[in-house]
């Protein structure tokens, strides 16, 4: 007889409304995972695209608006997820917002959002699903880095600094998972050309003083050998083998798709 078909997971992606959320919650739900959406934007297309997923795979997929900046509307999501899912094997954190800024006129209440949402809503996220995951024998937490997890870029501080702590979030995590069938992994990926790299080109432009042409060829691809944006697609597949079976050895890890850039 052929082997039955394995058991859906059930994964949460944060920031998945958009950009590499959303490319990542459509691999997942490919490859036959159920999905819990979350994020902002018209309420209109987010319903129509959890529709379009759930009837494109034959999954289940559902939504929670919850802002991350906030504990407990954290809380209500990890509850929100296990209850409509029927549990939580995948976490990815990808929600995150950018401000460039000289660090002399960098508004503290851009830094307080930024370290809330790029950084302590994983941390969130993550102690509200590891208890359930190591009980269960399996989990796979994958952190949306950046390259700016592992280099630094000027005018950048406090996403800079969140993307630092979540690459010591991920090893910490990894370490305390390794016996118990829980991996942490953190992707960091180069420039992809999503919503909140587009809304910084501006911002990029006013703070250097040169054109938005110019923040993209000498600012952003400048720091990619490939001259290329990385694809969102790309990034999926990575944290979609990530989620599998076959990565259980890969934990701790700070897996670079930058074209090259931190390579230098």
């Amino acid at each position: 007889m052929p082997a039955s078909a394995p058991s859906p997971r059930h994964a949460l992606i944060t920031g998945s409304t958009s950009g590499i959320g959303l490319g990542i919650a459509c691999k997942l739900a490919s490859d036959g995972h159920n999905i819990m959406l979350n994020g902002f934007g018209p309420a209109d297309e987010i319903e129509a695209t959890r529709a379009e997923l759930e009837r494109s795979y034959g999954v289940k997929v559902a939504y929670n608006g919850a802002d991350l900046t906030k504990p407990d509307q954290i809380e209500a999501l990890i509850a929100d997820t296990r209850q409509k899912l029927g549990g939580l094997d995948i976490l990815v954190n990808n929600a995150g917002i950018q401000h460039v800024s000289p660090i002399e006129s960098f508004p503290p209440e851009k830094w307080d959002m930024i370290i809330a949402l790029n950084l302590s809503s994983a941390f969130h996220t993550i102690r509200l699903s590891f208890e359930d995951m190591k009980a269960n024998g399996f989990g796979r937490i994958i952190n949306i880095a950046s390259a700016h997890a592992l280099v630094a870029s000027p005018f950048k501080s406090a996403y800079v600094a969140a993307k630092h702590g979540i690459a010591g979030l991920t090893k910490t995590v990894a370490l305390e998972g390794a016996a118990h069938g829980v991996t942490c992994n953190a992707i960091c990926p180069g420039y992809v050309l999503t919503p909140l790299v587009e809304k910084q080109i501006p911002d990029t432009a006013k703070a250097r003083g040169i054109t938005e042409e110019e923040v993209i060829r000498d600012v952003l691809l400048a720091a990619q050998p490939t001259k290329k944006f990385v694809s969102t697609d790309e990034v999926a597949a990575l944290a979609a083998f990530l989620a599998s079976d076959m990565a259980a050895s890969i934990t701790g890890s700070l897996q670079a798709i930058d074209g090259g850039w931190t390579s230098q």
